[in-house]
């Protein structure tokens, strides 16, 4: 097959990851750092962008470690002051195909 045709069948994803216990404004704030941490630069403009929720801290920990056994690159992103100054808020995942992330994220909600 083609490379467009794989693309297709394959898209190149950007997934971010923000706890789902954060009120909606802190939610966006950090999965725009965690989108623009986790970015390459030039993506096609066929890449597809997921904005998934993970229960808490403990949760989105256990997730950032399970993605790093998994060899899968990403960014943690920790705020500095505030409120949640030291707590893990969101994760960026590098842009990789879909099929390379499912079976690591297919029980995670999208973000309503």
């Amino acid at each position: 097959t083609s490379a467009i045709a794989t693309a297709e069948l394959d898209p190149l994803t950007h997934y971010c990851i923000v706890r789902a216990d954060l009120s909606p404004g802190v939610q966006g704030a950090n999965l725009i750092h965690a989108a623009g941490e986790s970015s390459p630069g030039n993506l096609p403009d066929t890449t597809y962008a997921v904005a998934l929720t993970c229960p808490d801290e403990p949760a989105l920990l256990k997730l950032s470690a399970r993605l790093s056994a998994a060899g899968v690159r990403h960014r943690a992103i920790i705020e500095s002051e505030g409120p949640h100054a030291g707590q893990l808020m969101s994760l960026g995942l590098v842009p990789r195909p879909r099929s390379h992330l499912k079976k690591l994220l297919s029980s995670l909600p999208l973000l309503k």
